[in-house]
């Protein structure tokens, strides 16, 4: 008997890019899971239509409908275990979530961060690259802990900053290569090679370096 696909709920606040990245990875067949459900905190998110197109099941939880961040969070994680998620996927979602809710999916809770982090965590990453004189930047995917941008990294890839380069044109570059590292990084967790405990974060049993892997060109 053919053991169930592993189940992927994906969080999305905007127009999806990398949401759309991992259903087309799922459709091809180079990532081996099920997008079970695409949930928004905005109502007027684009990624729900791409969502819908592709047949999967959408919900909408607004956040202003809710009087705090801590209720907001239960009644997201209460509609998202609904679908007996195996992994939690960040794509885009501009929330920073309650330590509960973080720990409630502690090891199956991904995130993508435009940065080579540690550094830049937070928002205008690549202006902050630009302003300190950087000679590249990336974008890191990393398990979610109660600090924000600060769980441990599983992948990270790198690009050039070249002269001219404003926000707009790295962030274009960037966005690209996330979309490489997302589909590789839940893959890796889907064949149930990477998995994070009270010990870290570890590959094939074997511990991951602090910066995770480095997705180079030629792969993914």
């Amino acid at each position: 008997m053919t053991a169930p696909l592993p189940r992927l709920v994906i969080l999305i606040s905007g127009t999806g890019s990398n949401m759309a990245t991992l259903i087309d990875a799922v459709r091809s067949g180079a990532l081996g899971a099920e997008v079970a459900a695409v949930f928004s905190n905005r109502p007027d998110a684009r990624g729900l239509a791409t969502a819908r197109e592709a047949g999967i099941a959408t919900e909408v939880i607004d956040h202003r409908a809710f009087p705090d961040r801590e209720s907001f969070d239960r009644a997201l994680a209460g509609r998202i275990d609904a679908h007996t998620p195996d992994l939690v996927i960040l794509a885009g979602f501009m929330r920073i979530l309650t330590p509960g809710f973080v720990r409630h999916y502690r090891g199956r809770l991904m995130n993508i961060h435009p940065s080579l982090l540690p550094k830049y965590p937070g928002l205008n990453t690549h202006q902050r690259a630009i302003d300190a004189g950087d000679d590249e930047a990336g974008a890191t995917v990393h398990f979610v802990t109660e600090e924000l941008d600060g769980g441990p990294a599983i992948v990270q890839g790198r690009v050039p900053i070249v002269d001219g380069d404003t926000a707009e044109s790295l962030a274009t570059r960037v966005l690209a290569l996330e979309h490489r590292l997302y589909p590789e990084a839940v893959r890796l967790f889907c064949s149930g090679r990477l998995r994070m405990d009270d010990r870290g974060v570890s590959l094939d049993g074997e511990p991951l370096p602090p910066g995770g892997l480095l997705l180079t060109a030629g792969q993914g």
